[in-house]
């Protein structure tokens, strides 16, 4: 047995290189499986605008330069940040009812909460039905 092979088994996992592996093979699925032409990835959005989320994206990726402005188009000032931050809490607020929409959906196809926590990256079946009491309770009407 060589010695990387022997300190291996007492080298303690990397939980944030586990989880971005998962997180890679999770889009991997999605996309092989629900996504993979651009008529199946394009299905949900509006035609005319983007939604939230796609737009404080999008004004952050051309801010920060990891996206590539057309040659036509004005570059991100000031307006366009405030802007985006602007849509920040309703972004917040449309995926807190997405997270607890699937958390619901979930639990009624019969995952465990072991299950969820640990697609949710969390340590306990516990904290995953707090996250999503506390999740209830946010998106709930009225609240």
């Amino acid at each position: 047995m060589t010695e990387s092979a022997s300190t291996d088994q007492f080298t303690q996992p990397d939980a944030g290189r586990a989880r971005a592996h998962r997180d890679f093979a999770a889009l991997s699925r999605i996309t092989e499986r629900h996504g993979a032409t651009e008529g199946r990835r394009t299905r949900w959005r509006h035609a005319a605008i983007l939604d939230p989320y796609e737009a404080v994206s999008l004004v952050m990726s051309l801010a920060a330069g990891s996206a590539e402005p057309e040659h036509d188009e004005e570059p991100v000032d000031d307006v366009d940040l405030t802007a985006a931050l602007t849509l920040i809490p309703r972004v917040r607020a449309e995926l807190d009812a997405l997270e607890a929409g699937l958390l619901d959906l979930s639990r009624s196809r019969g995952l465990t909460w072991q299950a969820i926590a640990f697609g949710l990256g969390l340590g306990t079946p516990q904290a995953a039905r707090q996250r999503f009491e506390r999740l209830a309770e946010r998106t709930r009407p009225g609240s």
